[in-house]
């Protein structure tokens, strides 16, 4: 502990933190909390072929490349051309590091038979051996594999331990970073005891097999001076050497996106609310088999890689020529993504290896791709690895992790005729978003496809269940068909339909006879109005032709009445002149 003074003048407590050496192996780092102690030796043992020599290489070769300290490799087992012939088969080139003074390799051979013991004697001549190499490349990294092969080639024990002991402080005089590997005892850690004289950091290696199916796990027994996770986490040992799974729970700290992405089926999207499933939620289709879990999968799979996103597909029950050459019967060209590279396929069998190693290759897988939507097909399948307890802790540290990743996930789960349709086998619905469910709709001697959504958080859905059908046009849902006893599907739903249409092909002819009958009748009552308009006008002309003759008569009756007026008037006239002028005689 040291004091430092502050800005205020008061002295400040400081915590001085234990100097770490970073591995460079994925995911180690994370559960060591960065590293193994810095210029102190750490101890990794357990049984024959767990992975001990290869976890001491690699720490070697990534501390070479990646943080440029050079490091010893002191074999007491293999020789340095096994080793070099080893590795290359992960793609570690000892030879290239060699020679560019990046690592060295020594060889210590111990055989009893060609050692006779006489009095006292020491380790010194492999003090100066490792002491030269480390000079020599400025060594910062060492490896000791396996120095238990001391005490088979030496029968001195009481010599052996003292200068172990010696050993070790050596080490940390020397400030190297020292991996010392050992063989796991019957009842302890080491055979010998190792861990009495490395008591800074101590990982333990277990390669077990359960059920015929092996699981190498690791565990950190104790880190002196430093928080570190205390589980046992699976690891695997592949072309690119070791790969540790650090999760074992994550938080409910991760994100949550409104952002809506297509289901692959138009008419499922408009079930959701009209916009499909949230991004980086998780969605379970159930069903059992033969009712299109996968198909629906693969629509989702299509969709994505049609808005050019990634997608992993997971398969435990096929193969992905098999996937491929299936869904092109509903008109799904998955080939054609793979090309792309949008589309990646991780197939293999649940017995392949155990359940925390499926969980594993499926994280690394999905570190390496980085996919935006990854499926798992069938997870039921897993209970084949594993107990359903197992199973369900294992699906639901991957979903949290796929949720902390905004990585969209689908899981298809099978279920039986004999079980509950609203359960799944493993008892992972909780843990999903989205629950489509898939069933068989029995009726009238024959089976049915339906589509419903059990729950959909966040979102408004439908709560109808939808006839579909598998067609080669895709998966199609139909719309819901209700006759005079409920909800039709299948035969039933087609011959209602063509009941159905003959009644309304009924109901038009009737119609076009009534209107027919209205265009007769119509038709009468207009040939009536014409032939009363033709009598009417016809009275009218003659009407109006005695009313003209009527006139005429009358306007020439008028006008003899005034020709004889007027002659009167005359006549009146000449004798009233005749008798002004004899008045005047």
């Amino acid at each position: 502990m040291a004091k430092k003074a502050g800005a205020s003048g008061e002295a400040k407590t400081t915590l001085e933190v234990i100097p770490k050496a970073p591995t460079g192996i994925k995911g180690l780092d994370d559960i060591t909390g960065g590293g193994l102690p810095k210029g102190r030796p750490t101890l990794v043992c357990g049984g024959t072929g767990c992975g001990k020599t290869l976890l001491g290489m690699e720490f070697l070769v990534r501390g070479a490349t990646q943080f440029k300290e050079p490091g010893v490799f002191m074999s007491f087992e293999e020789k340095s051309e096994e080793l070099i012939t080893n590795f290359a088969s992960l793609g570690f080139d000892l030879n290239e590091l060699v020679a560019q003074k990046r690592l060295a390799l020594d060889y210590v051979h111990i055989e009893k038979s060609e050692i006779e013991e006489t009095g006292e004697y020491d380790l010194e001549g492999i003090f100066i051996r490792l002491g030269h190499a480390i000079d020599v490349i400025g060594a910062k990294r060492v490896v000791l594999d396996t120095i238990e092969a001391l005490f088979s080639g030496l029968s001195n024990e009481n010599i052996l331990r003292s200068e172990l002991r010696r050993l070790f402080r050596y080490l940390k005089d020397k400030g190297v970073t020292a991996i010392v590997t050992g063989e796991q005892g019957e009842r302890t850690l080491t055979r010998y005891g190792l861990e009495e004289y490395v008591a800074d950091c101590v990982i333990f290696l277990n390669h077990s097999v359960t059920a015929q199916i092996a699981t190498r796990r690791m565990r950190i027994i104790k880190y002196r001076g430093s928080s570190h996770g205390t589980n046992e986490y699976p690891f695997i040992i592949d072309e690119h050497g070791f790969s540790v799974m650090p999760i074992s729970s994550i938080g409910l700290a991760h994100p949550a996106s409104t952002e809506r992405i297509s289901s692959g089926v138009e008419r499922l999207d408009s079930m959701l609310g009209g916009k499909g499933y949230y991004r980086g939620s998780s969605i379970l289709v159930t069903g059992t088999a033969g009712i299109g879990k996968s198909s629906l999968a693969a629509h989702f799979v299509n969709a994505g890689c049609k808005r050019g996103e990634r997608c992993l597909y997971f398969a435990f029950e096929e193969s992905q020529n098999q996937i491929i050459r299936n869904m092109r019967s509903i008109g799904l060209d998955l080939d054609r993504w793979v090309k792309k590279g949008l589309l990646k396929f991780h197939n293999a069998r649940p017995t392949l290896y155990g359940l925390e190693m499926h969980l594993v290759a499926m994280h690394k897988a999905i570190e390496e791709f980085e996919p935006s939507i990854v499926v798992a097909d069938p997870i039921s399948n897993l209970v084949a690895a594993a107990s359903e307890a197992d199973v369900k802790s294992m699906l639901s540290r991957l979903i949290d992790y796929l949720k902390m990743k905004q990585i969209t996930a689908l899981c298809t789960d099978l279920t039986t005729t004999a079980s509950s349709i609203e359960r799944t086998e493993i008892g992972i619905s909780s843990l999903m978003d989205t629950w489509v469910l898939l069933q068989v709709m029995e009726g009238n001697g024959e089976r049915n496809r339906g589509l419903y959504i059990l729950k959909s958080r966040g979102m408004a859905h439908s709560n109808q269940v939808r006839e579909y059908h598998l067609t080669s046009q895709g998966l199609q849902l139909r719309d819901v068909y209700i006759g005079p006893g409920g909800v039709l599907t299948g035969s039933a739903r087609t011959a209602q339909e063509a009941h159905d249409r003959a009644e309304s092909l009924e109901h038009q002819q009737e119609i076009e006879r009534k209107r027919r009958e209205v265009a007769r009748k119509k038709a009468v009552l207009e040939a009536e109005v014409a032939a009363l308009t033709a009598g009417y006008e016809a009275e009218k002309d003659a009407l109006e032709a005695a009313i003209a003759t009527e006139r005429q008569r009358e306007q020439a009756r008028v006008e003899a009445t005034h020709t004889l007026g007027k002659g009167r008037q005359e006549d009146v006239s000449k004798k009233s002149d005749a008798n002004d002028r004899g008045g005047r005689k």
